[in-house]
């Protein structure tokens, strides 16, 4: 007999939305004794059922529901039908863009709160990252490998929001045999390399596939500058769309020579390609201050807030990057500038750039707005699923 969460008056409201969340201020009582990520049945307080979800008592996020529909068991074949939907869901865009590196699962978006799955050529890479997901290993890796037989799995668990879960990190081989790191995948007709065992997250930023596009169509003869440029994604697109000089900055020496490899093993010119190892903060402070321009500048940085503590002085640092970058760009440059902190919403993303616009003192125009790629949907009951943010901005 499973065990009962009763909601409080009035709290079932996100649930009847579908929302997959229930926060632990919102249980007016929990009946039985659940287990840490056990699955639980979810009522309102006039006794209606809501939900089916996984239990996590040391998550403000106690309850992430499985499932909506009361005959729907939690099981492999649940798991099943989710990673089959999942998959049709991004055949189009693999197709269009002949991916062969895609994100399969995308959480709560796809059903599967807590889990992440992107594949590069035949590895999955899965990150279970709830309680719920760690309860239910063992079920939803036979899913995987049922769904694709042939694929290998590893996991990078790693990261610290596990803990927040009452979790430990944990990463490693799960099924099959991991080629030789780095390994390639292809997107939009560029080879990319991926290091699924050291690389942050699960090895690539594949998000923003589309917006290194849309990027390459304001570069061609340009001088470039890619900030935070991790494994060179945004130089590789430029170097192919015909820049004139390309300079990737990153703290990390290992991902830049990734950079380097991937524009080798595409054939660009190297001549016009710079790898520099820097703190970008200071960097785009001693472009300034030396006069240095350039036509295009990207800004990608890492997630500045992980939590509403940490969201003002995220802004501070948003501010700050956007301002200098601003002052390094030729008048009818342009800046392209993200924030991927799902915390920060766009209309205040936007607010910081005008500020930042407006300390540089130079005049800016929003020419685009850039978001994640297709197969990094966002449920519709579950708007948290839009976190990547970007803008395009013309610098006068």
């Amino acid at each position: 007999m499973s065990a009962k969460i009763i909601l409080k008056k009035a709290r079932e409201k996100s649930l009847l939305r579908r929302h997959p969340w229930v926060f632990s201020n919102g249980i007016e009582q929990v009946e039985g004794q659940p287990q840490q990520g056990e699955t639980v049945e979810v009522y309102a307080k006039d006794g209606r059922w809501l939900g089916r979800g996984a239990y996590s008592p040391k998550s403000q996020i106690r309850v992430r529901i499985w499932t909506f529909e009361q005959t729907e068991t939690v099981d492999q074949a649940m798991f099943e039908r989710r990673i089959a939907r999942a998959q049709a869901g991004r055949e189009h865009v693999i197709e269009q863009g002949g991916l062969t590196g895609y994100r399969l699962i995308a959480g709560e978006s796809d059903g599967l709160p807590g889990i992440t799955v992107d594949r590069f050529e035949n590895v999955l890479v899965c990150q279970l990252l709830s309680a719920g997901a760690e309860y239910q290993r063992e079920a939803f890796i036979n899913a995987l490998r049922s769904q694709f037989p042939e694929l290998t799995i590893y996991e990078r668990s790693d990261v610290d929001v596990r803990k927040k879960e009452g979790l430990e990190p944990t990463q490693g081989l799960l099924h099959g045999e991991l080629p030789a790191q780095p390994m390639t995948f292809m997107e939009n007709g560029l080879k990319l390399l991926v290091d699924v065992v050291s690389g942050h997250k699960t090895g690539a930023y594949i998000d923003q596939r589309d917006n290194r596009a849309i990027a390459a169509s304001y570069v061609k003869g340009k001088r470039v500058l890619n900030c935070f440029s991790y494994t060179g994604g945004f130089g590789t697109y430029a170097l192919r769309a015909g820049a004139a000089e390309v300079i990737n900055a990153d703290v990390s020496a290992p991902a830049l020579a990734l950079a380097q490899q991937t524009a080798e093993i595409n054939q660009l010119d190297l001549s016009k390609l710079s790898n520099v190892e820097a703190d970008v903060f200071k960097l785009l402070r001693q472009y300034r201050d030396s006069g240095e321009q350039f036509d295009v500048i990207v800004l990608d940085p890492p997630k500045f807030a992980d939590n509403k503590a940490q969201l003002v002085g995220a802004c501070r640092g948003y501010k700050d990057i956007n301002m200098v970058a601003m002052q390094c760009i030729k008048p009818g440059g342009v800046l392209l500038t993200y924030s991927c902190s799902g915390l920060m919403d766009a209309p205040l993303f936007q607010k910081i750039v005008a500020d930042a616009a407006l300390d540089a003192g130079r005049d800016g125009q929003i020419v685009q707005k850039l978001t994640q790629a297709a197969d990094h949907p966002i449920g519709c009951a579950y708007p948290e699923g839009f976190y990547l943010k970007g803008l395009v901005v013309r610098v006068w």
